[in-house]
């Protein structure tokens, strides 16, 4: 029996397998990656390697094995068909009989085009037959946190989102809830809502910004017409910047919003505080 976590050496799957090794032997975790060299590291303290690709689906024959628990990592590649890719995976898992998939879906609430590919794979996983888990991980700190330059150097926090609020919380605290799951015991068939302990306003964020930096910055609202503008001039694809003003929209009318306290009771602490995250974010 091993814990594949597909998506190893992303963001999110490496938190997984750094939290996995602190409770169960390297030997007893696979990590499924596209590109070997990248989990070099990986490899060096004993995690078993297996090289996979959404995009093809004879990589993941033979991949996993009876008994196996399965953390799916929700593709992120847009264009590709997420939903078929995922279901290159649930299919494999099935044809293995593995105990239990786990998928990191979005939260119920959120309407945005975002999450129909999770709704859409959660049909698909729920008909499988296969023991699952969703994950229904609401928002990030990192997705603000990790892009402060543009922020200080204009002073600004632009956003779409009016005076929506949002419950989000570290990718380290969504991992914990993830190795609960895969490490534990009676989550077979169950959705968690999973989202952070208080929620935010982007205000009170801009102003957190400014206690921390020690420079004023602002809290901008724009329209979601401005925001998707605002996106393509940085260059992101039409695609992408549809689905992010969409998800603005979203925050607007508190479809992140998650009470449920459920990340917390499964990673048995408080969820990381928005305060934490700016401080790690401005030390780069």
């Amino acid at each position: 029996m091993s814990i594949v976590v597909t998506g190893a050496t992303g963001h999110l799957g490496r938190h997984v397998v750094r939290q996995l090794l602190e409770k169960v032997p390297a030997d007893q975790v696979t990590a499924v990656v596209r590109d070997r060299d990248r989990a070099a590291d990986l490899a060096g303290q004993g995690v078993r390697l297996a090289v996979a690709d959404y995009n093809a689906p004879g990589t993941f024959d033979g991949l996993f094995a009876a008994g196996d628990r399965v953390l799916l990592i929700s593709g992120n590649e847009f264009d590709k068909g997420r939903v078929r890719q995922h279901t290159v995976v649930i299919d494999a898992a099935k044809r293995a009989g593995v105990a239990l998939l786990a998928y990191t879906s979005a939260p119920s609430g959120l309407k945005a085009a975002l999450a129909d590919d999770h709704r859409a794979t959660e049909e698909v996983l729920v008909g499988s037959g296969v023991p699952y888990v969703l994950l229904r991980n609401g928002w990030y700190h990192e997705n603000y946190t990790e892009r402060l330059a543009t922020v200080l150097e204009h002073g600004a926090v632009v956003q779409a989102a009016g005076e929506g609020r949002i419950s989000s919380a570290s990718r380290a605290d969504y991992a914990a809830a993830a190795v609960a799951v895969l490490t534990g015991e009676g989550h077979e068939n169950k959705a968690y809502e999973l989202g952070g302990d208080e929620a935010w306003g982007f205000a009170e964020y801009a102003a957190e910004l400014s206690r921390q930096s020690g420079r004023e910055i602002a809290y901008t609202p724009v329209s979601a017409e401005a925001y998707t503008e605002i996106l393509a001039g940085a260059g992101l694809p039409a695609p992408l910047t549809a689905i992010l003003a969409g998800v603005e929209v979203s925050i607007a009318k508190g479809e992140l919003v998650v009470t449920t306290g459920d990340l917390a009771r499964l990673a048995g602490r408080p969820t990381t505080p928005l305060a934490e995250a700016v401080a790690a974010g401005l030390r780069g």
